[in-house]
């Protein structure tokens, strides 16, 4: 295809193709703004209409995208994919082969209706304890789990945007739209093939690491310090301690206990809890976000100190997001001194709530507790004091403190909802799209999830960069650019065999998706590999789900 040969629409388009690929493999801009970029140009160029520029955000891939996240975030809100992780354990068996046997097609079947990332972040502490318990190298299962998450992704339309940006190309040619199922078969075959490579022979080739104990460390931070003021109205008075953890609604472990300032010495039992008494605890970041809406009990931290502006009544994620977790930087000025004696309140305009270590047990008040490197802190202040943590140079970094309150109650009505999306889609009861989406707003209405956390749950960057990569397809196909490629092809290839020409497709698609994203690959081959299929005068389906298989 010559330039010389081009009009100047087909032109212009080569240009931003081309600069749209330097771009994504420079990566010195985000993906998200690259395709808002692309957006721009293909209606600047005058090669796309105003309404084709932006048809991509109310396009199907997009919107079904953004209702899967939703759908994951539901099952994830609700505790389901927890759950389905510990059956999964619980199957795995002892040995190493049983493990992997079970484990990766389980993980695929999960992956195929999920987010595989969402699937992943679920299995990873089931995956750990495994590797713990069967006292099997974490790194012979961390890796087989992933590519199960990732093989698993072909077996449903749903499972990745590169076969729904294929549907779509598929129906702007004119072709029939594809089932939810319509993949299954190859991508079951794909898992299979997947999980038999692993059991005879990646499991020789995998790393064998004995640094097990620090890897599961990593992931176990269940044990966060803090302490918890009993208040005149709660609900733990008069309690023994094994009353007060068994009776509580999120996990503690008390370690200490101050009445009036005054350690009490062990054992505790037969004593009774009393208002002011201060209990020190051990406890989740699930758990510490509950114990701030909790009647009756608040965090002594906040009580001492936070009367200011510091200190939040609003809901559970108006908590959330007035917390972050800071990092103590090695060589950092704070290593070694007390965190009443830094006075995070006055130095930052934060409070301490909580402490997590790495190693060594933590049963002292935190006021008192010496800092060391690595340690992390649950902090709590508005906006612009936590910015002033996140600039010293005295914290490694400072993240959001994600943790939520999981509806476990709601589990059995997320699951029920999950398997009626996927079975009125499967039956054509909806379309596709409308199926996801009524799926995901029966999520929020059912309450499991709240609005904010169905709005959170969307990878914003991955629905605009579909958003993005949707008229450049729509855009290869208007200009002629795809007709013209297909051709070219077609003088050079055109009388092999048809296996040999989908083996070319996946080939090159599988060399570009290691510089681009699966849904960037997708849109730009599958046009072509649709137009290709025209000119031989076959059906594009094979070569067009070729390009989305070898892009994921």
């Amino acid at each position: 295809m010559l330039l010389g040969s081009l009009n100047a629409q087909q032109i212009s388009f080569v240009v931003i193709l081309v600069a749209a690929f330097v771009l994504l493999i420079a990566e010195r801009i985000r993906s998200d703004t690259v395709a808002i970029l692309i957006i721009l140009a293909l209606y600047l160029t005058r090669v796309l209409s105003p309404g084709e520029a932006l048809s991509g955000f109310s396009s199907e891939p997009a919107i079904i995208v953004a209702a899967i996240f939703v759908l994951s975030g539901a099952l994830y809100q609700t505790g389901l994919s927890d759950t389905v992780g510990r059956w999964i354990g619980r199957l795995a068996g002892r040995s190493y082969l049983s493990v992997i046997a079970v484990t990766m097609p389980m993980v695929a079947l999960l992956s195929a209706f999920t987010h595989h990332v969402t699937t992943t972040a679920a299995l990873l502490p089931v995956t750990l304890n495994l590797a713990r318990e069967r006292g099997i190298p974490p790194s012979k299962l961390l890796m087989p789990l992933s590519f199960a998450a990732s093989l698993g992704s072909t077996i449903t339309l749903i499972g990745a945007p590169a076969f729904l940006i294929v549907n779509s190309l598929l129906a702007q040619a004119g072709r029939p739209r594809l089932g939810i199922f319509s993949i299954a078969p190859i991508g079951l075959s794909l898992s299979l093939m997947g999980a038999l490579y692993m059991l005879l022979f990646a499991r020789f080739l995998l790393p064998t690491r004995t640094e097990g104990d620090e890897v599961l460390n990593r992931f176990r931070l269940e044990d966060y310090l803090t302490e918890l003021t009993i208040l005149p109205d709660s609900p733990f008075l008069r309690q023994t301690l094994v009353e007060v953890e068994a009776g509580a609604r999120y996990q503690l472990k008390v370690v200490g206990w101050l009445r009036r300032g005054r350690h009490l010495r062990q054992p505790f039992s037969g004593r009774h809890v009393r208002a002011g008494d201060v209990l020190l605890v051990h406890t989740t970041p699930e758990s510490l976000v509950s114990i701030r809406k909790e009647r009756g009990v608040e965090l002594q931290p906040v009580i001492r100190l936070g009367a200011g502006d510091t200190s939040l009544a609003g809901d559970r994620e108006e908590i959330v997001a007035s917390l972050a977790q800071a990092v103590v930087a090695p060589g950092s000025d704070h290593v070694g001194r007390t965190i009443g004696e830094i006075d995070f309140l006055r130095r930052y305009g934060v409070i301490v709530l909580s402490l997590w270590r790495k190693e060594g047990w933590l049963d002292q008040e935190l006021a008192r507790t010496k800092l060391r490197a690595g340690d992390v802190l649950v902090l709590e202040g508005a906006p612009e004091a936590l910015a002033r943590v996140e600039q010293d140079p005295a914290f490694l970094l400072l993240v959001a403190f994600h943790s939520e309150t999981r509806l476990r109650r709601k589990a059995p009505r997320a699951g029920a909802i999950m398997l009626a999306t996927i079975g009125v889609a499967a039956f054509n009861l909806m379309p596709l799209e409308m199926a996801t989406l009524a799926g995901a707003v029966a999520m929020a209405l059912a309450g499991c999830i709240t609005l904010r956390q169905a709005y959170r749950a969307i990878d914003t960057r991955i629905y605009v960069f579909i958003a993005g990569a949707i008229p450049l397809g729509l855009a290869m196909q208007k200009s002629g650019v795809a007709n013209l490629m297909a051709n070219g092809l077609q003088s050079v290839v055109g009388d092999w065999n048809q296996t040999a020409l989908l083996f070319v497709f996946f080939a090159v698609a599988a060399v570009f998706t290691q510089l681009m994203s699966d849904a960037a690959t997708t849109a730009l081959f599958a046009p072509v590999a649709i137009a290709f299929a025209g000119a031989l005068g076959q059906a594009p389906e094979p070569y067009a789900i070729t390009v989305g298989v070898a892009a994921v």
